[in-house]
């Protein structure tokens, strides 16, 4: 069997499998969000059903969202969301290299 010659990651594991830059950060981004709020879920003990009165959605959303179905959430949804749960989200945005 042959080994595969280990990478040095990028910083975004979306990106480092072949995502664009610009879906991989949305994508980390709404990965983050979605971990919080599961946690959120986690930590208050709350059913699906609890989690879906207090974020304001249909249990089954609160399914995709535990199950990390990504691909259905939007980043506003999410911050809705979190901010429905008592959170707040921060942004910090930072030049990176310039593409070339």
């Amino acid at each position: 069997m042959a080994l595969r010659k280990k990478k040095k990651s990028r910083g975004n594991v979306f990106r480092d499998i072949g995502f664009g830059t610009e879906e991989a950060a949305s994508l980390k981004i709404r990965a983050a969000l979605m971990i919080k709020l599961s946690e959120i879920i986690k930590q208050r003990k709350l059913t699906q059903a609890g989690a879906a009165k207090l974020l304001g959605v249909a249990q089954p959303r609160v399914s995709d969202l535990v199950r990390g179905k990504i691909d259905l959430f939007s980043i506003d949804t999410l911050i809705d969301m979190i901010s429905r749960a008592g959170g707040a989200v921060h942004v910090t945005v930072r030049a990176t290299k310039k593409a070339g």
